[in-house]
């Protein structure tokens, strides 16, 4: 079951007590990411990410590693468009050291200006690696073009440009702005003592400022539909395509997965049965929804080779007409709904993955929803839900496409 509790500064902590696992998974959850950025300083919730590990007014960054290390324990951090996570996984009998590790990084850490530069490096390097994966660079490019009127298009990562204006003044400005415990979500999963785990939480994180000129404005979405290209050296030609998706927390979001899955997100799919099962077209073929606040995304992708490109390309418009025309047979929905509810149940396993989803979900929803009432939304998706939201996303005149490779 889970709990919800709100500090006095207005930092919220949601818990799930499971007193049968001997791990506990913790997240610091700040609504701020690539989405809450400019021009000119894209890139910094992710720079931010990194020079949290890279020591604190007590500890070096190797002091870090080993003391999480030396308990056989896992620290971490991701940055998406709209949050970013600083978490660890520990055994139950290390959390308050976890929570005393996260506060530290949080609230101590050095920002050198000498490691500032330095880190730099390792984030043009990744930059670069991002760049050598024309998978991984075909859906950034679609992001970017699609969402080009809107800072949601800007990359994680940010560019050289604005990379190399980063300074710690601006890295504490930015903070300052947005690290803040009214803009933050703590969540936790596993075995704790309950009233101990809130005195520790409160004892670190209860002194942080709260900020009264948070501002959270939402521009509105507006979808650039192009199609765009890039020329790499590469053997294969990676193809992406994007429709405009339904928002975070829309409740036409069950029949969308219910959709996406048949039509690409998973090995029974039609396009990959049809495409790279029957044909022997493309080795990876598939197609998923994002979701965000105010908007989102179904994006469909393929890597074959130059020569089969125009065909792959008919094949998946085939589907997606057919899909239009015919919708979803009934055996085909039910299939699709005991897949979904499978995936999710199994995705609970672990306490990590509990704490992600209560975490993402207080912080970008104000609200979590019980394993109970997702199986309930699945299991209440209709042959009319699904056929109205076939025609809402699947619009074959508003689509964006990119294409990388030999071109």
């Amino acid at each position: 079951m889970y709990k919800r509790y709100t500090l006095d500064n207005g930092l919220r902590v949601v818990t799930e007590h499971i007193p049968f696992v001997k791990s506990i998974s913790i997240g610091v959850w700040i609504e701020t990411g690539s989405k809450h950025e400019t021009t000119e300083n894209n890139g910094i919730s992710h720079f931010i990410e990194h020079m949290l590990f890279k020591g604190t007014t007590t500890k070096s960054a190797k002091e870090i590693a080993e003391l999480i290390d030396g308990i056989g324990g896992q620290i971490n951090a991701f940055t998406s468009k709209e949050c970013t996570c600083y978490y660890t996984k520990v055994l139950d009998d290390h959390y308050e050291l976890a929570i005393d590790l996260l506060a530290d990084m949080l609230f101590h850490s050095k920002f050198d200006p000498e490691d500032i530069e330095k880190e730099k490096s390792v984030v043009y390097e990744e930059i670069s690696m991002y760049e050598d994966s024309p998978e991984d660079l075909a859906h950034d490019l679609l992001n970017q073009s699609i969402f080009k009127n809107n800072s949601l298009g800007f990359p994680i990562l940010g560019v050289h440009d604005s990379l190399k204006k980063i300074d710690r003044d601006m890295i504490l400005n930015y903070m300052k702005e947005f690290y803040v415990p009214n803009n933050a979500v703590i969540s936790v999963a596993g075995n704790f003592q309950e009233e101990n785990l809130l005195k520790i939480i409160e004892d670190k994180f209860g002194n942080w400022k709260k900020s009264d000129i948070l501002k959270k404005s939402e521009m509105p979405l507006q979808y650039n539909f192009e199609n765009i290209s890039k020329s790499k050296d590469i053997e294969q030609i990676h193809y992406c395509l994007g429709f405009k998706g339904i928002s975070l927390g829309q409740s036409s979001l069950y029949p969308l997965l219910v959709v996406n899955n048949i039509l690409g997100g998973s090995m029974s799919s039609r396009l990959f049965q049809n495409i790279r099962e029957e044909r022997g077209l493309a080795y990876s073929i598939y197609s998923y929804p994002s979701t965000y606040k105010g908007g989102g995304l179904l994006t469909i992708y393929a890597g074959m080779s130059p020569h089969l490109l125009q065909e792959v390309k008919d094949l998946i418009y085939k589907e997606l007409e057919e899909l239009k025309l015919k919708g979803l047979a009934t055996l085909e929905l039910t299939k699709s709904k005991e897949q979904l509810k499978g995936n999710y149940m199994l995705g609970l396993e672990s306490t990590s993955s509990r704490m992600t989803s209560m975490g993402k979900s207080e912080l970008l929803l104000n609200k979590i929803y019980s394993p109970k009432e997702v199986i309930q939304k699945i299991d209440e998706v209709k042959m009319e839900d699904v056929n109205s939201i076939i025609q809402e996303v699947i619009q074959l005149d508003c689509v964006a496409s990119t294409t990388v490779g030999k071109i």
